[in-house]
């Protein structure tokens, strides 16, 4: 059993943590041979696992929470705080609550003898492969913070990478979810009882004002219908998606779009190149790290290019050859690891790649609000300018019969 306690030692100081006990007594006991006074001694509850489950869909983990865990964790150890203490420290001021219980168990691993990788490999929810496997390496070699630290900055790369991303989609998401919504309430609400008004004065109505007007009149009788389509669409397209054949094709399809297109792969590359140069760096043999990173890229296109790579080395043969090969890697990029291959500084050729397409991913998303908001604004107006053109000639038609 785990206790939690708060106890004053021998110099007056207040002491906090846990203590594993058979009973309250023994823990009191234990503490007490240790020089300190118990004040307080509770006993934990074991979460359960559905709980933990339940926390992790409430809370989530976001990136930045995980990057903000690695830089504590590095500059806690670099400090010669000691692992178990450092994990403490960190759980205590953690705010998410999920992100603590699993700190917290990572804690009684590590009080039970288990390598700090061993105890994270537990929670792939939180932690990666490639950071399983860069703290194991961290560990073997004995330079357990540099590993950490690597993790910190690569964790905030990625975190201000997806930051750029996601506010560079939010603006043009913004207006055609605005504009799906407003169209739908002007189909269902507004229309209908606008064109009453040309039903009662008998007016003629040309053809696509009457087009509009048995769609209005379908909306307002049958909008729930319409509702209920739009929502099944969109479900189901997230479903397939989420398959393994619908992930793979869509990976496909993202890179073909115009402008997006190109911000998926360059940050695709972005990430290859800088988590591979991280894993090299850190002693992970080269076969193992692409295996590794094929898992962490994100897009099963490149995760089978990658794979096919870690094959052909391990045969005796160069990723280069295999990147040559494949259309998402730019012939520029083949040719530069290539070079890293011969002259045996393929880690720091993968960092300029990885530099160089961070760049154009920033100037690709710093490009894209100001390229989408004209073509947004050109297509609204379009369709503001259709819908009243609609209207408004039916309603010059009744002003000429007055």
């Amino acid at each position: 059993m785990k206790f939690s306690f708060k106890a004053k030692s021998s110099l007056g100081d207040l002491r906090e943590g846990r203590i594993e006990a058979t009973t309250k007594e023994a823990a009191a006991t234990i503490l007490q041979s240790k020089g300190m006074v118990p004040i307080l001694i509770e006993e934990e509850k074991a979460v359960p696992e559905i709980l933990k489950a339940v926390q992790h869909l409430w809370e989530g983990i976001s990136l930045r929470e995980v990057s903000v865990f690695y830089r504590q964790m590095s500059t806690l150890i670099g400090a010669k705080v000691s692992i178990i203490t450092s994990m403490r420290a960190v759980a205590d001021q953690t705010e998410n609550i999920y992100l603590r219980t699993v700190i917290w168990g990572m804690v009684d691993d590590l009080e039970d003898g288990m390598p700090f990788s061993e105890a994270m490999a537990k929670n792939p929810s939180v932690f990666e492969s490639l950071a399983v496997s860069m703290v194991k390496a961290g560990e073997l070699s004995g330079n357990l913070e540099r590993s950490i630290m690597f993790l910190a900055d690569n964790a905030e790369k990625n975190y201000e990478l997806n930051s750029k991303i996601k506010g560079a989609l939010f603006y043009p998401g913004f207006v055609l979810g605005a504009s799906v919504i407003i169209g739908f309430l002007v189909f269902t609400l507004v229309l209908p009882k606008l064109t009453a008004v040309f039903k009662d004065m008998k007016v003629e109505i040309p053809w696509y004002t009457k087009v509009l007007m048995d769609f209005g009149a379908f909306m307002s009788q049958f909008w729930w219908v319409v509702l209920i389509f739009l929502v099944a669409i969109v479900v189901g397209i997230l479903y397939y998606v989420k398959s393994e054949d619908g992930k793979k094709e869509w990976d496909v399809i993202k890179m073909k779009i115009p402008v997006i297109g190109n911000i998926f792969k360059f940050v695709y590359l972005s990430r290859f190149s800088e988590n591979l140069a991280v894993l090299l760096t850190g002693g992970i043999p080269i076969v193992r790290a692409l295996v590794i990173i094929s898992g962490v890229v994100n897009s099963t296109a490149y995760e089978a290019v990658i794979l096919r790579a870690a094959e052909e080395v391990k045969k005796g043969g160069t990723m280069s050859s295999v990147f040559a090969r494949s259309p998402h890697f730019p012939p520029i990029v083949s040719q530069m690891i290539k070079i890293g291959e011969d002259s045996g500084k393929i880690d720091e050729v993968l960092m300029h790649i990885a530099v160089f397409y961070g760049k154009e991913t920033d100037r690709l998303t710093r490009n894209l609000s100001t390229m989408m908001e004209p073509i947004l604004i050109s297509f609204l107006g379009i369709g503001v300018a259709g819908l009243v053109f609609s209207i408004l000639m039916p309603i010059y038609n009744l002003s000429g019969m007055m």
